[in-house]
């Protein structure tokens, strides 16, 4: 084995083990994977114990990591998604992405930079924030289907999708006559679009058609693979992004019949290439300006995380939401994000921003990154102390809904908290049966349907004592609460309780921690989705043992009083 093929070797050796170890490490402190790969990529890189030091064939590799996030994020893309996500996330997404650009102008200038293609890109790359990331914290939260959840996914849908024209305009910004080259970019951005579409019109539904025949997964990887780096590639030598051409090569094929199949078969693939990509980009991080520039960082860090926690928060408020939503959503998107990191490396890598540009994007990238866990937890602790509060509850809750003062006239009804999936079915059956009920619930456009039906609702946070006030739970005959987060519900029902102590009370639980602080509280109707679940299936699996109806009822009757997990 030559010389060079064995330093290409240990070096891949060598930064597949670290992702390993950083991931393992950052999964054990509850962290994103991502960032252990781009922390361990700082500990074995030049500017760290300059343990691997030949990294340009990783990098080249990299770069193919980078082509197929974008060829996924193609796949998973579709205008049915686009259009569920609503006006808050299209519109308000835009909006976001605008001014956090501008915040991105003004901190450069500040600054003193005097590029102006460093302050554009460094809005460009701080308006992006982690979907990756907040993703996450919302499944551990048990906040992905709340209101905050909901405009958070819907705005970092759009994020996305906007990396595609910021890394398209990348080439352009990297040549000297900016306008022209932009005009030029645009001109064969549109040919190879009209191109591309003639292709996924004629030519690629006829070869996939062949491909699959042959029934070959081996062949059927090999020909996406090579589809999507042929037409990457044409991008890159057509002087526009290679990303761009990845994400069309992406869309062309989400048209196709084979497209869940081939994302199954592209995702193990991409993630073992994007491991590389942010172990390399780790290794760039220059820890000597960050020791040397911590002020300027810190500065900066603080500047991007209030500009960010103000745009972002204030977007829901524009379409309506209440303020809890805007300030969830506030905490949740004031991070610089994954595709940011990409942005950083194809701009500095063309020569669009410079290197202190460059340096001080990653490093407020990590840190933001970071905090992001504790700015979601420390909002949480605000809002609940800020709600709990009677004077401030009812500020919250006036300015919330306009009709707040609205009194119901109500007797024996159930007060559903949370018209999700599950308020939604058990407002139904209510209905069906004749039977009254109220909703409340913090999502506008939920309200907005309830109103023009004629439900009796309120619009708020359900958690908040006086919302509670107004839903007549002294002469309720039964309260529902369907959230997804455990804080929520304890806050919902302690609240409730406050106010009519003989009270029904349904709630949904997530975990054993939270059936003991609801039990202790004397709830004892409480509903575990994920326990109801398998009761059900083991219904199932005993029915085709030919178990009779009563012998299968017994055995789940006393596994429910068990309490079985």
């Amino acid at each position: 084995m030559k010389v060079a093929e064995q330093e290409l070797l240990i070096v891949l050796v060598g930064v597949l083990i670290t992702a390993l170890v950083g991931g393992f490490i950052a999964r054990a402190l509850r962290l994103p994977v991502i960032l252990g790969y781009i922390v361990g990529g700082m500990v074995v890189g030049p500017f760290g114990f300059n343990l691997i030091t030949h990294t340009a064939q990783i990098e080249t590799m990299a770069q193919i990591g980078v082509a197929l996030l974008l060829f996924t994020l193609g796949m998973q893309f579709s205008l049915k998604k686009l259009k569920e996500v609503g006006r808050v996330a299209v519109i308000g997404g835009c909006i976001q992405i605008l001014l956090t650009m501008g915040l991105g102008v003004l901190i450069g200038y500040a600054l003193g930079w005097q590029g102006v293609k460093d302050q554009i890109f460094f809005g460009f790359l701080i308006a992006l924030s982690s979907t990756m990331i907040v993703l996450k914290l919302l499944l551990d939260r048990g906040e992905l289907d709340t209101a905050h959840g909901r405009v958070m996914v819907g705005i970092l849908l759009i994020q996305d999708l906007a990396v595609v024209p910021m890394m398209a305009l990348v080439p352009a910004f990297g040549q000297s006559g900016l306008a022209w080259a932009v005009g030029k970019a645009v001109l064969i951005t549109v040919i190879f679009l009209g191109a591309m579409f003639v292709i996924g019109l004629w030519v690629l539904p006829w070869a996939m058609r062949r491909v699959a025949a042959v029934r070959s997964r081996e062949l059927f990887l090999l020909a996406i693979i090579c589809f999507c780096l042929a037409v990457a590639f044409a991008t890159y030598k057509s002087g526009i992004s290679l990303a761009l051409g990845a994400f069309v090569a992406g869309v062309l094929i989400s048209e196709s019949d084979y497209a869940y199949q081939a994302i199954a078969e592209v995702v193990p693939l991409r993630d073992i290439f994007a491991t590389l990509f942010f172990v390399s980009l780790g290794m760039l991080i220059n820890l000597d300006f960050l020791a040397d520039h911590i002020a300027l960082v810190v500065a900066v860090v603080i500047a991007i995380i209030a500009g960010k926690f103000i745009i972002s928060g204030f977007v829901p408020r524009l379409f309506g939401y209440s303020p809890k939503t805007m300030l969830y959503t506030g905490a949740g998107l004031f991070q610089i994000g994954e595709f940011s990191f990409v942005l950083a490396y194809a701009a500095w890598n063309a020569g669009v921003i410079s290197q202190d540009v460059y340096d001080l994007t990653l490093s407020c990238a990590v840190v933001t990154i970071l905090l992001t866990p504790l700015g979601m937890s420390a909002t949480s602790v605000l809002y609940r102390r800020l709600s709990q509060g009677r004077r401030f509850a009812r500020i919250l809750a006036s300015r919330t809904d306009p009709q707040f003062d609205r009194e119901f006239q109500l007797a024996n009804h159930v007060v559903i908290c949370g018209f999700g999936r599950v308020g939604r079915n058990l407002g139904k059956v209510l209905e069906r049966r004749g039977f009254s009920y109220l909703a409340v619930d913090n999502d506008p456009m939920v309200i907005d349907n309830l109103r023009s039906r004629g439900v009796p609702c309120i619009y708020g946070d359900a958690s908040n004592p006086e919302i509670l006030s107004r839903a007549v739970l002294s002469k309720a005959k039964v309260l529902v609460v369907t959230f997804h987060e455990a804080i929520g519900t304890e806050l919902a029902v302690r609240n409730a309780l406050k106010i009519n102590p003989k009270l029904d009370i349904v709630a949904r639980i997530h975990s054993d921690d939270e059936r003991e602080a609801l039990h202790d509280l004397g709830v004892n109707e409480l509903v575990r989705p994920e326990f109801e679940a398998s009761l059900e299936i083991m219904r199932h699996t005993l029915h085709r043992f030919g178990l009779t109806s009563t012998e299968i009822q017994y055995i789940i009757t006393s596994l429910r009083e068990e309490g079985l997990d």
